[in-house]
């Protein structure tokens, strides 16, 4: 189809994707869709949110799950997932996107807690994110978003009972620490030997901690900061052809690829519902 024909029958069905004011590693969002919303992908942030109207379906770690208006919902990082409605009266949904480091930095020396009920009434985790997702056209102040983090990753730690017993020792966590900012700052490729070189650890070792602490692998993670940059460049305007050589993707197919898997909908769709 082509682009413009699809952005047209998106619109007449209704579907669309708010952003609220950006965040240093934070992202809130309120959508509506119809029917269809996302096909499977995963990301590396925590997504947390709430539905506000109709039934959000969608499949999440083998299971089927259904989240209805007042239910709170947690998708840890870089486990996949869909969406869709659950009724024909489609639904609409509030979502706090969580960078794991901002968690992380939050309890010390420990590994990310993983909440398994990816639906529930958790009033503890609602209280939590309510602030940072009551008002999507304020921006957020910096002393709100500490106390949100804290809120969040107390709420996220309560609810991982597995969690007290583990610990990262302070000489891997300043390992995972160098090599985020390394990927964070490159512009180019990145080997194994020059993460191992940067940090002092093994690639497998590198690999592990860095899986616990930021929940997703080196690799994945420099991935995600690319599409980071390639959504910027999209919302702005760009053409994706130029977008993907820009955020050092091959080309415009391997970015697509690589959009679908993290986001679930082509970069054409996503410029159309955030338009």
């Amino acid at each position: 189809m082509h682009p413009r024909a699809e952005a047209c029958l998106e619109r007449s069905c209704g579907d669309w994707i708010r952003a609220a004011p950006p965040s240093p590693g934070l992202e809130r969002i309120e959508a509506h869709f119809s029917g269809h919303g996302f096909d499977p992908h995963r990301h590396d942030t925590y997504a947390i949110g709430f539905t506000l109207d109709g039934v959000q379906a969608f499949r999440y770690r083998g299971a089927a799950q259904r989240s209805t208006a007042g239910e709170v919902f947690v998708l840890h990082p870089d486990e996949v997932h869909d969406g869709h409605a659950g009724t024909s009266a489609g639904f609409r949904y509030r979502i706090l996107y969580v960078a794991p480091r901002l968690i992380q930095e939050a309890l010390g020396a420990r590994p990310l807690p993983f909440v398994r009920e990816a639906v529930s009434s958790n009033a503890r985790l609602m209280r939590a994110i309510a602030p940072a997702l009551d008002d999507l056209d304020a921006p957020l102040e910096d002393l709100q978003r500490a106390e949100i983090v804290s809120d969040l990753a107390l709420a996220l730690a309560a609810s991982d009972a597995s969690r007290a017993s583990r610990r990262i020792g302070p000489p891997c966590l300043r390992a995972v620490n160098i090599a985020r900012d390394f990927l964070d700052a490159a512009e180019g490729a990145v080997t194994s030997a020059g993460l191992e070189h940067a940090t002092g650890l093994s690639r497998y070792a590198l690999a592990r901690h860095f899986r616990a602490c930021l929940g997703t692998s080196p690799h994945r993670y420099l991935t995600m900061r690319r599409l980071d940059r390639a959504r910027a460049l999209i919302r702005q305007g760009a053409p994706l052809a130029d977008a993907a050589l820009a955020c050092g993707f091959a080309d415009q197919s391997h970015m697509t690829r690589q959009f679908r898997k993290a986001y679930g909908v082509s970069p054409g769709r996503f410029a159309a519902l955030a338009a």
